[in-house]
């Protein structure tokens, strides 16, 4: 490589390395090590994982917990009002706590070890139990279109009405509770299942509510309330439907948030002898990231240090870059003649190239 172009690396100039930029950046760097204690070693990162799978695995059980709790309130209050209305909300709300099953079984395979078959581990689980949640999300405002639709083509009188709506209101609270719940664990830990989860638990309380608001309508003496009111219920589950569905398709698909790339950016350029940052990838393993990173050093370094620099570098990215557990940093160098990734210009497939024709576009 005879050159580098400025906006894509940025370069280094000797006195910057060696002046006050490279003492702050390791000083900045020695405070964040007493701050922020932490290993790297390969069983200190599962035990990390595993600490997170146990949080998420927590979260599950005290939601289920709380939705069979409220199911056991409105059941009794289903035997003493004999709404069917009511009936419908309570199995609906029995069903769906069972979507913690398939994101629990998740949970589990995600603490296996990594093996020859699978071996970036099992943490792909959660984005499979993701698929069922938004499934079942799906079913439900089915589920609530057409129970809205029979009640607006059959209208039946509703009786009890206090007890349907403070069952209807203990509904709505316990499904909101649990969302809120579960969404904020689930966005600490990184689980976009989780979070799917926990937005799924917010359309069972729209649900809830929608009996709660018929039953109020109704004591007004209008017969059609609940079923309208069903009906809007069934648009703002499918708004939540899209929400959760865009989390678990972008996990899918290997999105990040590109905050998280230019702080991986940054933390790489503060590390000394790194002269420029290429191309850096994330993908998300379950809750935890992994990244693949391109430094440029000097084309005069030793393999050993080489390989030092770009352990330095692994390191200052597993502290920037929140849930990062590990990262592959590939050395670079600007080369006096001839292209070190020549041999690999016929390969034209992305995946395998993708990194070394990134580092070819930054050659001037």
């Amino acid at each position: 490589m005879e050159g580098i172009q400025h906006d894509h690396i940025t370069d280094r100039d000797d006195d910057h390395k060696q002046g006050h930029g490279s003492r702050t950046a390791r000083l900045r760097h020695r405070l964040a090590h007493v701050f922020t204690p932490h290993s790297h070693e390969s069983t200190d990162k599962v035990d990390a994982a595993m600490e997170t799978s146990r949080e998420g695995m927590r979260t599950l059980w005290i939601s289920v917990a709380i939705l069979g709790l409220t199911t056991v309130i409105q059941a009794v209050i289903v035997a003493v009002s004999g709404s069917v209305a009511l009936l419908g909300d309570t199995i609906h709300n029995a069903a769906d706590a069972l979507t913690a099953v398939p994101l629990a079984i998740a949970f589990l395979l995600g603490r296996r070890a990594a093996n020859s078959r699978y071996t970036y581990g099992y943490g792909r689980a959660e984005d499979l139990a993701g698929i069922l949640i938004v499934a079942t999300i799906a079913a439900s405002a089915v589920l609530a279109a057409w129970a809205a639709l029979d009640r607006l083509l059959h209208p039946r009188d509703i009786t009890h009405l206090w007890a349907v709506a403070a069952a209807a209101l203990t509904g709505f609270l316990g499904n909101e509770w649990v969302a809120r719940y579960r969404i904020r664990t689930g966005r600490r830990i990184g689980s976009a299942a989780l979070v799917a989860d926990g937005l799924h638990a917010r359309t069972d309380g729209f649900t809830s509510l929608a009996v709660l608001l018929g039953a109020g309508g109704a004591a007004l003496g209008w017969r059609y309330a609940d079923p309208v009111i069903g009906l809007l219920i069934t648009a703002a589950i499918l708004f939540v439907l899209k929400d959760a569905a865009r989390e678990v398709y972008r996990r899918l698909m290997d999105s990040v948030d590109p905050h998280l790339v230019e702080r991986a950016e940054y933390a790489l350029r503060d590390v000394d002898g790194v002269r420029g940052v290429g191309q850096v990838r994330m993908r998300w393993i379950g809750h935890a990231l992994r990244a693949e990173a391109d430094i440029v050093v000097d084309p005069h370094l030793t393999v050993v240090t080489a390989h030092r620099l770009a352990v330095e570098a692994e390191h200052a990215l597993i502290h920037a870059v929140p849930r990062l557990t590990a990262a592959t940093v590939h050395t670079d160098h600007t080369p006096a003649g001839s292209d070190p990734h020549a041999p690999l210009r016929h390969h034209s497939t992305e995946g395998l190239t993708g990194r070394r024709r990134r580092s070819d576009d930054l050659v001037g």
